[in-house]
């Protein structure tokens, strides 16, 4: 494989809603590089991007997929990121690793939800790109109405580099506005002209002195306004017929930056001082792992940015987030699931390598003399959440390492433990990301699992004072069991745990029982009394008691200490409690009535409304139990326009009718579990 200089490399991303033809576009560059001899097809299952299972099956991108074109002696290094919203990390982690993007639109949808959330992105970040305009072939197709659309939702630096002849069936290819004479190109020509001399004070007193531009000091201009982010070229085609790409090819290798280009990159130093990194193979090593690859057979594929130097094959690197070295074997480009071996990675390169003992996603590489480490990726708060149970028992522990192991790959899939209701828990991006991750748990790991509702971890507490005794004596022949003790149950401000008091004078109780006592209460707390939810926030002292001398014993106090707490729980006035989560929902102002009216229906308490950006930001108090399918729900309400956060808040009174029937629903449970 020939070396490629670096400023002959781009590396970039496709990114668009779901459906709009990003894995057909890949498929029609690596052929127009000679790089495949056929083009692939998603209906076919046979595309080089989109190659695992569960991506055949369902037709659509779930993965990352990072791919390779040598194309007029430059190389292109490109990821075809999945369109939809339950796949977002992938789409996140892999702007960690590209410098520039290429935004693709339906010319029959326009501009959709997820365009606009990747636009966001990208502004944020500053990256330079291009839209391509694709299905430019298909029924309903529409340069004009789709190009109105990206300048009013995108603005007026959007700018057309080619436009299309003829439109849905008709459509036969496109025009190059900078070449073609035809009068269809000319008012593009003279707006693209401008708008480029305009981003540079020069180029600009040129175009002013001589009122024209030379073709080379014209694509300077574009160039420079790409990169600097001041105008966005718009490109039309088929990527499925192949239609338009190859210009677009030309655009990407003519206007888009190099590593050279983007000149260093930020991090900080052993003191925590921001410091900068230039991008070059003579600089020292540093790189950033922007994703990790889980296969049962393989075993753990890392990929990564070389940001400077050069990583040779079968050498070494210092992990700085780790503080470990690791050791290197052979190196990787990828093609899709290909792995093609490479004596090194220099800088600006997207490498592979199999196998780190201690290097996952977000882990920065370096040398250990000139250390550099960058920012880690911050994911989004997963919105859903399942409880898992093995089919057969035996598949335990094979299921605890298979979510394991999945979860290290994608970091927006959780696995947890329920500390109270003992269930394990997935939580994820969506119903469709958690269904991927259960059929890859089959797939990969051969073990199958049941889904459903995880349980509400309900509390329950007291509202008022009581006193009572607990008293347990036995007498069965020889030696009996006694233990006598008095409670005071008091209740506790909400969160403040469980306090026991020792007021005992006089040795009514010995000393040595007391904890025995304790233990019996902490005990009947965990089991509750309304049903079955552990008690919490109360205050339990003993203050009275009595005891045998040679009947007493530990374990009748710890039976004397239970019986009491239960009785007195009892007496006390108990209430159920719920978790109250906080929760942050995001959307544009349309939909701002019909999502307030759903959470009141859900028991929420609006706490306010905030403008961020486009979008306006509902706070709300809601139950956990009202949340469990929000995600769905609210993608729903806002035609995917709509999203949001959610974290613990504190716990609450259940309201009388509810807590009755939780109250009913867990009767027979309990009874079933005696």
């Amino acid at each position: 494989m020939a070396d490629i200089e670096m400023k002959n490399l781009r590396v970039f991303g496709l990114f668009s809603h779901a459906g709009a033809g990003k894995t057909s576009l890949a498929e029609a560059i690596l052929y127009n590089a000679g790089m495949t001899n056929r083009l692939g097809r998603v209906d076919e299952g046979n595309t080089v991007s989109d190659y695992s299972a569960d991506e055949i099956t369902r037709k659509i991108s779930i993965n990352a997929s990072l791919l390779y074109a040598d194309y007029k002696d430059m190389r292109m290094q490109f990821l075809d990121t999945p369109g939809y919203a339950d796949f977002l990390g992938e789409v996140i982690s892999s702007l960690r690793a590209i410098d520039s993007a290429v935004v693709v639109i339906d010319a029959t949808s326009g501009v959709e939800v997820g365009t606009e959330r990747i636009w966001e992105m990208l502004e944020e970040k500053k990256l330079p790109r291009l839209i391509f305009i694709n299905k430019m072939d298909k029924e309903n197709a529409s340069f004009s109405r789709t190009l109105k659309n990206i300048e009013e939702d995108f603005g007026k630096k959007c700018f057309p580099l080619t436009v299309p002849q003829g439109e849905a069936e008709s459509f036969r290819g496109v025009f190059n506005v900078l070449e073609s004479e035809e009068e269809i190109v000319t008012k593009f020509k003279e707006k693209l002209t401008e708008a480029a001399a305009e981003a540079d004070d020069t180029i600009l007193e040129k175009y002013l002195e001589k009122g024209e531009l030379t073709p080379e000091e014209t694509k300077e201009a574009i160039r420079k306004a790409v990169i600097s982010g001041k105008i966005v070229l718009v490109l039309s085609g088929s990527a499925l017929n192949n239609l338009g790409v190859k210009e677009l090819m030309g655009a990407i290798l003519d206007y888009f930056p190099s590593p050279l280009d983007i000149g260093s990159i930020e991090g900080k130093n052993v003191n925590g001082e921001i410091i900068k990194r230039k991008i070059s193979p003579e600089e020292t090593l540093s790189g950033f792992v922007f994703k990790t690859i889980v296969d049962p057979y393989v075993g753990q594929l890392n990929l990564f940015r070389l940001y400077s130097g050069v990583l040779n094959a079968n050498t070494g690197f210092y992990n700085v987030t780790k503080r470990v070295k690791e050791r290197v074997g052979p190196l990787y480009i990828l093609q899709g699931k290909t792995q093609v071996a490479v004596p090194q990675i220099s800088a600006g390169m997207i490498g592979a390598v199999a196998k780190l003992k201690d290097t996952f996603t977000s882990d920065t590489m370096a040398d250990e003399k000139e250390i550099i480490l960058f920012e880690p990726i911050v994911f989004p708060e997963t919105s859903l959440s399942f409880a898992v149970k093995p089919k057969a028992r035996t598949d335990e522990e094979k299921i605890s390492s298979g979510l394991s192991r999945l979860a290290g790959e994608d970091l927006t899939f959780r696995v947890s433990r329920d500390p109270q209701t003992k269930e394990l828990l997935i939580s994820g991006m969506g119903e469709l990301h958690l269904e991927v991750m259960v059929q890859r748990l089959k797939e990969r790991f051969g073990v199958e699992v049941e889904i459903g509702t995880p349980k509400v971890p309900y509390k329950e507490t007291i509202t008022r004072t009581a006193q009572v005794q607990g008293k347990y004596k036995r007498q069965s022949g020889g030696r009996g069991q006694y233990g006598d003790c008095w409670l005071r149950l008091e209740p506790l401000p909400r969160g403040n745990g469980f306090e026991f008091v020792d007021e005992i004078f006089g040795g009514a109780v010995p000393r040595q029982y007391i904890p025995a006592v304790e233990k019996g209460v902490i005990q009947a707390m965990s089991e509750g009394v309304l049903a079955g939810y552990p008690l919490v926030d109360m205050k339990v002292t003993i203050y009275d008691g009595s005891y045998h001398p040679v009947d007493s014993s530990d374990l009748a106090f710890q039976i004397a200490g239970a019986m009491a707490l239960r009785k007195g729980a009892l007496e006390a006035a108990p209430v159920l409690l719920e978790p109250i989560m906080d929760v942050e929902v995001s959307a544009p102002e349309e939909y701002m009535g019909q999502i307030s009216g759903d959470l009141n229906a859900r028991r929420g308490r609006i706490q306010g409304v905030d403008i961020r950006g486009k979008n306006q930001v509902i706070r709300a108090q809601v139950p956990l139990a009202e949340m469990f399918r929000y995600a769905t729900d609210l993608r729903s309400m806002t035609q995917g326009r709509g999203f949001y956060t959610m974290k613990f808040s504190h716990y609450e009174e259940v309201p009388a009718k509810i807590a009755e029937r939780i109250i009913a629903q867990a009767k027979p449970r309990e009874q079933k579990e005696e």
